[in-house]
């Protein structure tokens, strides 16, 4: 696994279309019980090297109903983005994740994590691509139908801070899936 954590580090396979250069962001461990698979780090991840470390991680963090000490241990929680690089910045936020990444080193990470119960698909990204046809056409009809992808997955919006006009119109999410969000992470980590 360290060869394999150190080659994604190294990785710069896509380094001329990074406004930023690379700066890949993994957190694995071969005990890991979860493993959360976002989009792309974000500017101030990327310049923090600290995978979600920003108000949508807070965010993220407060859904799940855990400690930042128990999120950052890789032994309960591995964090594999879809672009493992900061993408730069588009017309109305961040680029989409880069699309080498996922193809490239998520076969080989997910294989060597054998003790995982739970794998956290969050943004549309993620669920189109582990998903497939079975995603339904909009990332809410997805996340309302949360638990036909249980147990193997379970699906969330992007916990942007960006994303509260979307929380404020579907109530549902709040009532419904964080709950079962909790419910599910703690019964994992205990």
């Amino acid at each position: 696994m360290k060869n394999l954590v150190r080659d994604i580090r190294n990785c710069t396979e896509c380094a001329s279309e990074l406004e930023l250069g690379p700066r890949p962001i993994v957190a694995v461990h071969p005990k890991s019980k979860i493993v959360i698979i976002g989009q792309a780090p974000g500017s101030i991840v990327h310049r923090t090297g600290i995978p979600w470390d920003d108000k949508s991680g807070e965010n993220l963090r407060r859904w799940m109903n855990i400690t930042n000490e128990d999120f950052y241990d890789a032994s309960k929680i591995a964090i594999i983005p879809m672009g493992f690089c900061y993408p730069g910045k588009g017309k109305s936020g961040d680029l989409p994740p880069r699309k080498e990444c996922a193809p490239l080193w998520h076969s080989p990470l997910l294989n060597i994590l054998k003790e995982v119960e739970l794998i956290i698909l969050i943004g549309k990204y993620a669920q189109d691509y582990y998903l497939k046809k079975e995603a339904e056409k909009t990332l809410t009809a997805t996340v309302k139908n949360y638990k036909a992808y249980l147990p193997k997955y379970f699906v969330l919006p992007h916990p942007s801070p960006r994303n509260n006009i979307w929380m404020a119109k579907n109530e549902w999410f709040k009532e419904e899936v964080l709950p079962a969000l909790e419910k599910t992470v703690t019964d994992i980590l205990k």
